[in-house]
């Protein structure tokens, strides 16, 4: 089956549905289909507490936060696309809320909190639920709008449909498969836009949801476009140590209001480890609990918010507070355990702050994106503005590329590319080699890595995707077979960045190359594979 649409959108958290919103005003008439491969709701911005980090306050300022932002990237973040990103922050802001998005506010002012390595307040945020939130709204504004945008619940990206014409190629929509039917279908389109998110479901622990695979890294660069700097991988420092029960993230603003850090004798273990205390960026505050665990032996630290007033935790985190009690930790009353757990990719699909990337029709936006807003360490909270804004920006790419010709106003038919093939009978396979991948990445590829490590994990990663790549040219498409086979591409592609790199900076720390070196301070650029030659159609 084929479906025609004006623009394809894969992805549904605050990337995809802000593209789609407006595009949609930008374009009266015209049809946004929107694939998300789980319920719409299912979304990494679904998960995020925090906030959205925009200058906001009188005592602030854009170049206070660019600095921040370029102190937290360890010397690889471009200062103009940083610059452009927090600039515009304000006027986005403004359009989240006139779609309905509702911000935590004192006396007529915005409660903007403050967390690792900001220098002052400006995180914008709706209680601890501030993705929720933004998702609720921008769902919202879109079933609002259902006359030009359709949501496709439950269907999963395959790969990208690449069109040669005359030795120019193109992006004209996915081959998609449909849960439900389990059937594959093309949905096409002049302008596809990946807003897939990330990667964190490579490791065995993180604040991810399940759908974080890496989808929208791993179909692009099969299809020939280049990646950028997957070594940067960010651990979140706190996320509630309870084995067996699926990880609960627990806010970096929650010692932005006062929680501390200590070692399960009682010790402060974060004094004198950074200027900023329990505040340093992310990239110092995991390694220090890691090597804590190393030295202690023992499973977490403790964080302690309990010496705070019971009645302002609870309306300030009550996400935080009612989780945790479920799982038996009353917050207000006792230090919780916490581990680090895989968090944010700070690489992804190279491209521009516009989302444009070497192939034309395809646009970026989001985590699943490059664009040198991030370098070697995100700072927190600029994950969200860096989305809403790549997303608007792609709009105007995307009305560029149309009115200059770049790509075509009309998408030729294109056949169905997957030939019909057998249905594998026992899912323990790519159940059992799910499981191994996250623990070797979790074991080699962690917080702090070493060379040996790292070709232990390439070996016998690559053998896991000789594997699958077998079953996948031997069996039909399943949901789990097409998430496993992306999730080890990107693992591959995550160990050669961190291979490549003989220095420690940012978020990627080898323990045989200890510092910092001026000399590698560059992107570290993977070529698109050009893998994908059964899903081009020539015209």
């Amino acid at each position: 089956m084929m479906h025609r649409f004006d623009y394809l959108v894969v992805g549904s958290g605050i990337a995809g549905l802000f593209f789609a919103l407006e595009i949609a005003k930008s374009r009266p008439g015209c049809k946004v289909a929107i694939v998300t491969k789980k319920g719409e709701r299912d979304t990494n911005t679904n998960f995020a507490q925090g906030g959205i980090a925009s200058v906001l306050s009188g005592v602030d300022s854009f170049n206070a936060h660019v600095t921040d932002t370029l102190t937290a990237g360890a010397g690889l973040c471009d200062e103009k696309v940083v610059r452009g990103i927090v600039e515009t922050g304000p006027s986005v802001i403004d359009e989240l809320i006139a779609y309905g998005v509702q911000f935590s506010s004192t006396e007529g002012h915005f409660d903007l909190g403050r967390e690792g390595g900001h220098s002052a307040n400006r995180v914008l945020h709706a209680a601890d639920f501030t993705g929720k939130e933004i998702e609720r709204a921008l769902l919202a504004a879109c079933h609002d709008c259902a006359d030009q945008i359709t949501i496709f619940p439950d269907h999963i990206a395959i790969d990208l449909i690449a069109l040669d014409e005359n030795d120019f190629r193109r992006c004209v929509g996915a081959q998609v498969l449909v849960a439900e039917t389990s059937a594959v279908e093309s949905f096409l389109a002049p302008i596809t836009l990946l807003a897939t998110g990330g990667l964190g479901q490579i490791y065995f622990h993180s604040t991810n949801p399940r759908i974080a695979t890496g989808d929208g890294v791993a179909i692009a660069w099969r299809a020939g476009v280049d990646v950028g700097n997957l070594e940067f991988i960010q651990f979140h420092p706190t996320v509630l140590y309870s084995p067996g029960r699926w990880p609960f993230l627990i806010s970096e603003a929650v010692r932005g209001e006062g929680g501390r850090l200590k070692s399960v004798d009682g010790r402060f273990f974060l004094d004198g480890q950074h200027e900023l205390g329990e505040l340093a960026p992310r990239d110092i505050v995991a390694r220090a609990i890691d090597k804590e665990l190393k030295q202690s032996g023992e499973d977490f630290v403790f964080l302690d918010m309990s010496h705070l007033d019971a009645d302002f935790i609870q309306k300030r985190f009550p996400t935080i507070y009612s989780t945790c009690l479920a799982r038996g930790f009353d917050i207000t009353k006792r230090p919780v355990p916490v581990v680090p757990g895989a968090h944010y990719a700070c690489g992804g699909v190279v491209a521009t702050v516009s989302g444009e990337t070497t192939l034309a029709g395809l646009l970026v936006a989001g985590e699943v994106a490059m664009t040198g807003m991030h370098g070697a360490n995100r700072l927190a909270s600029n994950s969200l503005l860096e989305a809403v804004v790549m997303a608007r920006n792609a709009v105007d790419a995307s009305l560029r590329a149309l009115n200059e010709g770049v790509v075509a106003s009309k998408v030729p038919n294109i056949e169905p590319l997957i030939a019909p093939r057998v249905r594998e009978k026992e899912k323990i396979f790519v159940a059992h080699e799910r499981v191994e991948l996250t623990r070797i990445m979790a074991d080699f590829v962690g917080i702090v890595r070493t060379t040996e490590r790292l070709r232990r994990a390439h070996e016998r990663v690559a053998q896991i995707k000789d594997e699958i790549d077998r079953r996948y040219q031997a069996y039909a498409p399943t949901y789990d077979l097409i998430e496993l086979r992306n999730m080890v591409c990107v693992a591959e592609l995550v160990i050669l960045s961190a291979l490549s790199r003989k220095e420690s900076r940012g978020q990627h720390y080898n323990e045989d190359y200890p510092y910092t070196d001026d000399s590698q301070r560059h992107n570290t650029i993977i070529h698109g594979a050009r893998h994908t030659e059964s899903y081009v159609a020539r015209g």
